[in-house]
């Protein structure tokens, strides 16, 4: 039984429809139950979006979240990825981003998943080097197939995502942002928002940082500058809001983003994440605090 709201946003100008807080199933375990206990109290508490990719567990993962929506696939937005392809020996994964293999892996997927069609299918990454034109041939042909509801891609590279949304019909970018990452504020108010696209945001927590994890560096912030950055989370935190869902209202209330993935293993993980979309708005000079306490940092490569 749901016992708070949920919010739920478009993606882009698909008919598809999310909660705001979604699913990262990349945390998920190893043990099939426990995760269908996880997935399964997540669609009761309104979580509808679970983001996943081939890469995940050597194909593992995929298929544990198969298992876990056997009965309620209908309930559920299913997200997966493509492009990294593991070695035969698995002791890593090379970039393919090839169109005969990009078609084999999605046949992959939905046996994995144990469905019919996926609702998004992403690309795990990009480069300019890439043949642009047969990639998206590929996951225009999946579409036409019936395969895919809609495709977008995962990649923190502002000039391939440029040149994607320039050149396709995506409708989703995946992207890590968080008070400790805001590079994609420079790309998502000039070129997603005009598109009428948004993020998909992952890492929201920064590893923990924002949530009471012990404090160390993080990307080109110091231990000072972190620390100060998780004091104000902590100060705008109590017992209305926790720092977690402080942390997760920064990112949710910026206009770009349409969900933000958690890594959840637990139920009280799980459900602390869910209460967010309940939890006291960030007022106005909240958020200014929040963005002030550390200076944004910015991509190191051409926009």
């Amino acid at each position: 039984m749901r016992i708070f709201s949920m919010n739920y946003n478009r993606l882009g100008k698909s008919t598809l429809k999310i909660s705001e807080i979604g699913f990262g199933c990349m945390s998920m375990g190893k043990e099939d139950n426990l995760n269908a206990a996880l997935i399964n109290r997540a669609l009761d508490l309104g979580i509808n979006f679970f983001d996943t990719a081939d890469l995940y567990g050597f194909g593992m993962n995929e298929l544990s979240l198969g298992k876990s929506l056997k009965h309620r696939r209908k309930e559920a937005v299913i997200a997966t990825k493509v492009g990294n392809q593991w070695k035969e020996d698995r002791s890593g994964w090379e970039w393919n981003p090839g169109k005969e293999y990009i078609l084999a892996a999605a046949d992959k997927s939905l046996m994995r998943l144990n469905t019919d069609y996926i609702d998004l299918y992403q690309l795990h990454g990009g480069t300019m080097e890439d043949r642009l034109e047969d990639i998206i041939e590929a996951f225009e042909l999946l579409k036409v197939q019936g395969k895919i509801r809609q495709y977008g891609i995962s990649s923190i590279r502002p000039n391939v995502i440029r040149e994607y949304i320039n050149r396709s019909s995506m409708v989703t970018v995946m992207m890590q942002y968080s008070l400790l990452d805001r590079r994609p504020e420079q790309i998502c108010n000039s070129f997603l928002l005009p598109n009428s696209m948004g993020i998909l945001a992952r890492g929201s927590l920064a590893k923990g940082l924002l949530a009471g994890k012990q404090i160390t560096s993080y990307l080109n912030y110091s231990e000072e500058e972190v620390k100060l950055a998780a004091g104000v989370i902590r100060e705008l935190s109590g017992v209305l809001r926790t720092p977690v869902q402080t942390a997760l209202r920064f990112v949710l209330q910026q206009p770009f983003v349409k969900v933000t993935l958690v890594g959840i293993r637990t139920i009280d993980q799980l459900i602390e994440a869910a209460k967010t979309s309940d939890s006291p708005p960030l007022a106005k000079n909240e958020m200014s605090m929040l963005s002030e306490s550390i200076a944004a940092n910015q991509y190191d490569q051409p926009t």
